[in-house]
């Protein structure tokens, strides 16, 4: 965020940067109890799907959910990269794991698990493998995951594979060809769209949390700034933070509706 910004509100940050401290993140009832099952599902070794539509905060939950993982007891693995055949797919993890990325497809994969193996029984830690964009992924490198998962004749949940993505990466796990990893997925968590009334107390607390003395926003600009967004969040933070910046330039101290709407059409999202 600008000087100017900063300047004209009294603010100490930007309210609508994405690097928030865990204890500042936004999570309504539905956000929280999607961190609540996922936690739960981790931590009894099952897989998980994780969905939603772009920006309605995803990665939000994730990141509660890592605040809240003892790291004593679990080591959270985040690929993002994942359009890659499988041969490259073995090198990303095993660069998350400090594991050397030499060698062919058979030797990445035997080096993972007996990576993951030694984590278990000298360490007592399980390895969270959280693949972020899976809906991206080859079908060819989709179908490797059950396997890189399979431990004594798939006796041992050794292993926990966190899949996110977009909508369409559950209708791809109901094909025949991905039929083995859906089967072995314990849940299905869904993080949807703000509703209006979280949109509202989402932007209000991200401008307190940088330090607003009071509102930023009137209550007709932030209906209208849900409804140019849909609630999802990440859009909600460029057209926020554009209106902010628009308000601070003209000197206004209060983003109004008309306001919202210039900064909406002041952003990609038009």
């Amino acid at each position: 965020m600008s000087d100017i910004v900063k300047v004209a509100f009294h603010l100490k940050r930007s309210p609508f940067a994405p690097d928030l401290p865990p204890d500042d993140l936004y999570l309504d009832d539905t956000r929280k109890d999607a961190v609540d099952r996922l936690l739960d599902a981790v931590t009894r070794r099952r897989h998980v799907l994780v969905k939603g539509e772009s920006g309605v905060g995803k990665n939000c939950v994730l990141r509660a959910m890592r605040d809240r993982l003892s790291p004593v007891d679990h080591r959270l693995v985040y690929v993002s990269h994942v359009t890659l055949g499988p041969r490259d797919f073995y090198r990303q993890v095993c660069v998350a794991l400090d594991l050397s990325p030499k060698g062919t497809p058979a030797g990445l994969f035997e080096a993972i698990q007996r990576n993951i193996q030694a984590l278990h029984t000298e360490h007592r830690v399980q390895p969270v493998l959280i693949l972020d964009e899976a809906h991206l992924m080859p079908d060819r490198t989709f179908a490797h995951l059950h396997v890189l998962a399979n431990f004594d004749w798939d006796s041992r949940p050794l292993l926990t594979i966190v899949l996110v993505g977009l909508p369409e990466l559950h209708d791809r796990l109901k094909l025949g060809i991905h039929r083995s990893l859906l089967t072995r997925i314990g849940a299905c968590i869904e993080v949807p769209a703000a509703t209006a009334e979280h949109t509202s107390a989402y932007v209000r607390k991200r401008v307190a949390d940088a330090g607003a003395r009071g509102e930023l926003f009137a209550p007709d600009a932030l209906v209208q700034l849900h409804e140019l967004t849909g609630g999802a969040l990440r859009s909600v933070d460029v057209v926020a933070e554009t209106a902010l910046r628009l308000a601070a330039q003209a000197e206004v101290r209060l983003v109004d509706r008309a306001l919202v709407r210039k900064a909406f059409h002041h952003t990609p999202l038009a």
